[in-house]
């Protein structure tokens, strides 16, 4: 459903956490959990408006996609209270796809629960994206020590919404953030490359 990952809804604004461990039980989702996290997700972003951009996807297509999802045995979690599932997350090996929690208990530190969990599965560090426009988002991460790294114009978002890309270093942040550098480098060359191939042909053309 998304082209590239989505982005949270999560509450930075509590000043004191209103969830236990003992009264949130994190645990993994499974294709019967799909209705209701798509539930979540419709309302979430309804709710988020206009810190969010609207989804571009019908209800239908939203159920759709989470079922294709817990189906594919995607790492997914959820957050349940009182047997009612009130925040999720999904995680792809290197970035935190998305994040959502019930929006009338956001701000009770149960988006803190599912990114310190987050966290011990992604001991590496991971990235994420956040709309530009979603300040409390981006509040939150920071608060949680995720760092900014890029900002883009929003062209290869389905939303076409200005986003910003965030990292949690992880364990060994020093070498997650030199390995992400090592990555631009070779970004880099391929596009020195391109501009060397262009200027030797350029040279070879008769004047």
């Amino acid at each position: 459903m998304h082209s590239r990952p989505s982005v949270t809804n999560t509450d930075a604004m509590a000043p004191e956490p209103a969830v236990t461990p003992e009264s949130l039980l994190l645990r993994p989702a499974g294709p019967a959990d799909a209705q209701a996290l798509a539930a979540l997700f419709i309302a979430a972003r309804r709710a988020a408006l206009p810190a969010m951009p609207a989804s571009v996807h019908s209800e239908d297509e939203t159920h759709t996609w989470f079922e294709e999802v817990l189906r594919a045995q995607r790492d997914a979690w959820v957050a349940q209270r009182d047997d009612e599932i009130v925040g999720y997350m999904i995680l792809d090996p290197a970035w935190l796809d998305s994040l959502y929690v019930r929006p009338d208990l956001t701000g009770q530190g149960i988006g803190a629960a599912l990114l310190d969990l987050a966290k011990g599965l992604r001991q590496d560090g991971f990235s994420l994206w956040v709309f530009e426009s979603n300040l409390r988002a981006q509040r939150f991460y920071e608060a949680h020590g995720l760092l900014r790294l890029e900002r883009t114009d929003g062209s290869e978002n389905e939303e076409q919404a200005p986003d910003i890309r965030m990292v949690w270093p992880g364990q060994r942040p020093v070498e997650a953030l030199r390995a992400l550098m090592n990555e631009v480098d070779v970004d880099l060359g391929r596009v020195l490359s391109r501009r060397a191939a262009l200027t030797a042909a350029i040279q070879r053309l008769p004047r």
